[in-house]
């Protein structure tokens, strides 16, 4: 294990006050092991904090939410962190009290809002911000091994350890399935297991409901209902396909990928192992480029849609930012062939995007005659974060 200390986060926390009271509230989401906790007790070391994985305090709260509401009218605290509050939603209707008639500010973290908008009638009526915590970044690490961080993945612990394997295990047998039985999301937890071990296989490619339907012997109704689930849970996300048609003709099917690259190397039958070259490396590849825009992009505070282009003819663009601002290959090969820019020079044809880059871990910059730049994916990443991008 390498050793630990908290990683500097770049997602920050800004208050929207109530003009009359002063007071805010912020939800912050993010799955298990990204780093909540450990973010918000070093961000507000101070701050009145309520752990509801305390099954005793949970417990507490849950027969008596007033609990909260007398503790804060005594102490006053400016700030109160109320830590997986999805096991207490009654909580809220004591926070949004504590909203009009104090001056106090929440924090309210949690891995799901799915269960909180089942035991709640709102979350706060629209007075609370959202924001969310991804998996680490190249600029939270620092000295990024790429390596590693393509077969342990962005959670902190995964990342540090020398061997994940075993962390990587546990967690996706007990916290994954457990999460699902906890928020009730389904019955049927034996498909839902075989759900998941398909999804290992068509992480990061194109959904096909019929086909998982058939391998897990549930109905595609119930295959993009389990799909909505890991998206409510924050567990994967979709990337929608580019649907503005000119003259070629466009797929319309989204792709899934499971929030974390070590996750997903995990669900894959041959386990977390990558072998360098290999397709599986090359989409682990693909997710870090692709969760560094999205954090980047969440982080902050740009809204921009993400989309994948790809024509019916097979010609592809791995990543498309906002409007056309930026198109993006990835590429895990250190050197590259004519094809690998096909797809660019097809969606160049008939669109003009601002720019136009591969990433991929050649040494050096380079630009081609038809105005496409090949970028090493660490420039890539410095030139992301420093906001030179998008």
């Amino acid at each position: 294990m390498m050793d630990f200390t908290p990683f500097p986060r770049s997602l920050r926390i800004s208050w929207s006050p109530n003009p009359r009271t002063g007071s805010a509230a912020v939800f912050l989401w993010g799955a298990r092991q990204t780093g909540k906790t450990t973010y918000l007790r070093t961000s507000f070391p101070t701050a009145r904090f309520y752990d509801l994985l305390d099954t005793a305090l949970c417990a507490e709260l849950s027969v008596g939410p007033h609990r909260l509401r007398e503790e804060i009218l005594a102490e006053r605290p400016p700030v109160v962190v109320i830590d997986e509050v999805q096991h207490a939603p009654q909580l809220l209707t004591e926070v949004h009290w504590l909203l009009e008639n104090t001056s106090t500010r929440f924090v309210l973290c949690g891995s799901s809002a799915r269960k909180l908008r089942r035991g709640a009638r709102n979350l706060l009526g629209g007075r609370a911000t959202e924001v969310h915590m991804l998996p680490l970044t190249s600029r939270e690490i620092g000295d990024v091994d790429l390596a590693r961080l393509l077969r342990h993945g962005g959670l902190p612990v995964h990342y540090l350890a020398d061997d994940p394997s075993d962390l990587l295990h546990a967690y996706v047998n007990n916290y994954l399935k457990a999460e699902i039985i906890d928020e009730s999301a389904t019955r049927n937890i034996p498909a839902f297991s075989r759900f998941l071990q398909t999804i290992g296989l068509s992480h990061g490619q194109q959904i096909n409901y019929t086909g998982i339907a058939r391998e897990t012997g549930v109905s595609a109704g119930t295959v993009r209902n389990y799909f909505q689930i890991l998206e409510d849970t924050l567990l994967g996300f979709t990337l929608e396909p580019w649907r503005r048609r000119q003259k070629r003709r466009l797929v319309e099917t989204s792709k899934f990928y499971l929030f974390d690259i070590g996750v997903a190397n995990q669900l894959h039958p041959e386990g977390a192992e990558l072998a360098e070259g290999s397709d599986r490396y090359g989409t682990a590849f693909e997710h870090f480029i692709l969760n560094e825009v999205s954090a980047y992009l969440a982080y902050v505070g740009k809204d921009r849609a993400l989309a994948y282009w790809r024509t019916s003819s097979g010609f592809e663009v791995d990543l498309i930012v906002g409007a056309m601002d930026l198109a993006i290959e990835c590429k895990s090969a250190r050197e590259l062939r004519a094809a690998d820019l096909k797809g660019l020079r097809a969606l160049r044809q008939e669109h003009a995007p601002r720019r136009s880059l591969v990433v991929c871990r050649t040494q050096t910059r380079r630009r081609t005659e038809d105005g496409i730049e090949i970028m090493p994916w660490h420039a890539f990443c410095e030139e992301l974060w420093a906001g030179d991008l998008c």
